[in-house]
């Protein structure tokens, strides 16, 4: 089979499309055929071993995933011992959280692992919607019915998935885009919009319950006004000078957990409530370029740029 292989750490030139063996599944595994991945922060970060410290988990010196790719759907077309869940030929989308290997035309994953049917016709294109999703639920489980939150940088993968989860759990939805995201954050649901581009979203008056900054752009202290009494500020980055992951320590030492980088868990559960919304109309993709897999190399760059919108897909097939 064909997949995009990587044997040490850099940029998106080190990867290069291989030929290498078809997995067979294991017992309690399916086999899926790939038809859609994506290209998200995490694949950049993990193929440059970014921040260094990630390479604890990643490999110390070269990576341990050969190939990339978290998000995956296609079709089932084999089926380990003991599998019951699902049959051949059934449609399926998730995440690889463990193992990634998505950048392939073929991807084994455990039948209790972070994946579900992919709910309706919906195209296998349209379904790679998984990991910015599990992302933005790390603290958008933290809302419901009437709680305030305000998301910067509601236009990417995570922010878009933030402003839809966070309505799912009824709340009030201020989301902070430039102005050629305003009509796509309008649509998503949310009540409030501020253009950043000409206004200084942390100087309104309003107080929220969680600011999540969905880009990593901003910082606690500079949100800190917007914060109301028990809020939660959290980053999908590290913060200027790594000030997130020391503010995060600092408070969590103190049992208050106001500052926090939002480690998502449970992600086969989340992907069972995920393909819920999504059978109910209430959650969709939002999706820029897409690539064939011959042109990962390029996708790698694009995203890299830091000016997509939504989802950047991989075309396997």
């Amino acid at each position: 089979m064909k997949a995009v292989v990587i044997d040490h750490y850099g940029g998106p030139e080190v990867q290069s499309l291989c030929d290498v063996p078809i997995p067979s599944p294991a017992s309690g595994e399916v086999r899926v055929e790939v038809h859609a991945s994506t290209v998200g922060r995490t694949d950049t970060a993990t193929l440059r071993a970014h921040p260094f410290f990630a390479r604890v988990m990643t490999g110390l010196f070269r990576p341990k995933m050969r190939t990339l790719g978290m998000d995956f759907a296609g079709k089932v077309d084999a089926v380990g011992d003991g599998v019951t869940a699902y049959q051949i030929g059934d449609r399926v989308f998730g995440i690889s959280t463990d193992r990634f290997g998505s950048h392939a035309e073929y991807l084994c994953v455990p039948q209790n692992g972070a994946i579900a049917r992919i709910p309706g016709d919906l195209p296998f294109d349209q379904a790679v919607v998984g990991e910015g999703a599990w992302y933005a639920h790390g603290t958008t489980k933290l809302l419901s019915e009437g709680k305030r939150c305000l998301i910067y940088g509601a236009s990417g993968a995570i922010g878009t998935a933030a402003v839809q989860l966070a309505k799912a759990n009824g709340a009030y939805v201020v989301a902070v885009v430039g102005s050629r995201h305003l009509a796509l954050a309008e649509s998503l649901g949310a009540d409030r919009l501020v253009n950043y581009e000409t206004e200084d979203f942390t100087a309104i008056s309003d107080k929220f319950d969680l600011v999540l900054d969905a880009v990593g752009k901003t910082s606690w202290f500079a949100c800190k006004p917007l914060l109301g009494d028990n809020a939660v500020y959290a980053s999908t980055d590290l913060g200027p000078g790594w000030s997130n992951i020391l503010l995060g320590a600092w408070f969590g030492i103190t049992g208050s957990k106001r500052v926090r980088i939002p480690f998502p868990e449970d992600a086969p559960g989340f992907i069972r409530y995920l393909a819920s919304l999504m059978a109910k109309g209430k959650f969709h993709g939002i999706f820029d370029q897409s690539y064939s897999l011959e042109e990962t190399v390029e996708a790698f760059r694009y995203v890299e740029t830091g000016q997509k919108t939504g989802i950047v897909v991989v075309k396997v097939r």
